[in-house]
Order: C-alpha cells, then structure tokens, then sequence
C-alpha cells in the first residue's frame, strides 16, 4: 500500500506523517486548520480538501484527532470517509476513543467491504518524532499484518491487541497507568521542593532506583524547566480518563486513584491549563 491517507496533523500526526513521507510513502492530507499542514506539503505530502477526497485517493487511510465526536465526523459526516471510502482499502484511527465506536467503524467498513483497525498510540510528542510510539491495536489479523510495515515506520512497541476495540481498551489501561505516574511525580516533586532538597538530585536519584518511569523521566525535567508546553494535551488527558472510568463502570469496577487523578485535572483546566502539557499538574501547588 503506497498511497497512504492522514487526517489530523497535530503534536502527534505531524510527526507521524513525517516518518511515512521519510519512508517512501505518499501521503494525502486533511486537517481541520489547513495551515498546519504547510511543512508537512513542503515536505511533499498532498493536501486534500476534504476526508471524502482522502478516501478517494487512499489505499490506507489513518486518522489522528482530538475527541470522539471528532472521531465521528471524520468516518460518518456528508464529506466524511465512509462517504467515499474504496473497496479493499484499510482504515486505522490512531485517536484515544471510545471501544464501542471503534466497533461501530469496524463494522461500517465490513459492510463496505473495507478493513478498520483501532490503533491508539502512547509515547507523546517525543515519542511520535522519534518514531518509537507504542501501537496498540484492535482488528482482523489479516489486515494488521498488511499494515504492520507501516506501523513500524513510526512504532518503537507494536501489538495486536485482539478484536476491534481491544487497542482502546489497552489504550485506557495505559492511561490509567499514566494518571499514577503523573500524580505520583507531581507530589514527588511538592514533597521534595518543601523538604528543601535539590530537585534536579531528587529526579536523578529516584530515576536510579525502582520509583523510575517514563512519566518522571520526560516530564520531570520539563516541570524544573517550566516548561508547560503539549506533549500531550491536558484536555486529551481529561476526555481518556473519562473514556477510561466510564468503561471501568461498565465492567463493574471502581477506580478510585484515576476517580481522583480526573478530579485533579479537570480542576487544572478550570483554572485555564486545558492546552497546557499534562505535566502543567504541578501547577495546582506551585502557582498558588
């Protein structure tokens, strides 16, 4: 599959899309703000006016967005891919969304004698531009065996994950993971600052020992830099964990350290960090 489709060229997809013109791809363009695909034209992709265009002119088609509702719109709206999709093609949405929504497009495009692949991906902004994104995906073997070399031009970790929806079930499973490590650095860093000790120490020696991961790692340094900037939206955080407990209630369960991890993020955005870094959380005690 040479001519490739991607929607949404964000933090993330702006980096992706780099890596498949990198490998030889051609890739068609859409986004909601056309001049944030300008370098990525420079570079050689093809802007397209609308997703019905993309699907038209696209063997695979990825979408990378913002919320579900987005989500929606792109695979079902008048001008969206299901509107123009071709026979054979392969669709794979690369956004955190919904597990039901992801069955609802796996089965639109069985109907339409195409192949869906949920395929929501974990690494950050570093991660997507330095290609080793974690991919996990929920589909039909078939298809995620044809895709798996492109998926390797910009996936460090790669897994199918089992049927359509099992990639954004891993992917909240993730996310849940995350909201401890973030609350955990946070506090780690408010603790360390009160107590009077040297943060730039602190990180490196926790980093050393078993309270390492990735969340202190990438976003620690940033936090001592105050650098707030997006590696991952605040407002993305927020709709994943909500995503997440809402399926955790589904399936019976109570989550009560991502119930709390929400509460505190949803009150960093109603004091107006929603476009801040996730990483903006030490902002509830450090701005006060």
């Amino acid at each position: 599959m040479k001519k490739i489709g991607f929607i949404g060229t964000g933090v993330m997809g702006a980096s992706i899309v780099k890596h498949l013109l990198s490998a030889g791809y051609e890739v068609n363009l859409y986004n909601r703000t056309k001049s944030k695909t300008d370098e990525l034209v420079e570079l050689g992709a093809i802007w397209k006016d609308t997703p019905k265009d993309i699907a038209q002119t696209s063997e695979l088609i990825f979408t990378m967005v913002g919320f579900p509702e987005d989500v929606e719109e792109v695979y079902y709206s008048d001008n969206g891919i299901f509107s123009g999709v071709q026979s054979g093609s392969i669709l794979i949405d690369l956004t955190t969304s919904q597990p039901s929504l992801a069955e609802k497009i796996y089965k639109t495009a069985k109907e339409k004698g195409v192949s869906a692949l949920d395929a929501p991906v974990s690494g950050g902004d570093l991660g997507a531009k330095n290609g080793t994104v974690t991919t996990m995906v929920g589909g039909d073997e078939e298809a995620f065996e044809i895709v798996k070399p492109v998926f390797m031009t910009f996936s460090g970790t790669l897994e199918l994950q089992g049927p359509a929806g099992s990639g954004q079930h891993t992917k909240m499973a993730n996310q849940i993971m995350i909201a401890g490590t973030m609350t955990g650095l946070t506090e780690l860093l408010v603790y360390a600052k009160a107590a009077g000790l040297n943060l730039e120490k602190v990180l490196k020696t926790v980093g050393g020992g078993s309270a390492a991961n990735w969340s202190l790692q990438n976003y620690g340094p940033r936090i001592l830099k105050e650098d707030y900037s997006a590696g991952f939206f605040v407002k993305h955080f927020i709709k994943d964990l909500g995503i997440a407990l809402d399926e955790a209630n589904k399936l019976g369960l109570n989550l009560p350290s991502t119930q709390n991890a929400k509460k505190l993020y949803d009150q960093l955005k109603d004091n107006g960090n929603g476009d801040d870094g996730t990483q903006a959380l030490i902002k509830l005690w450090w701005e006060k």
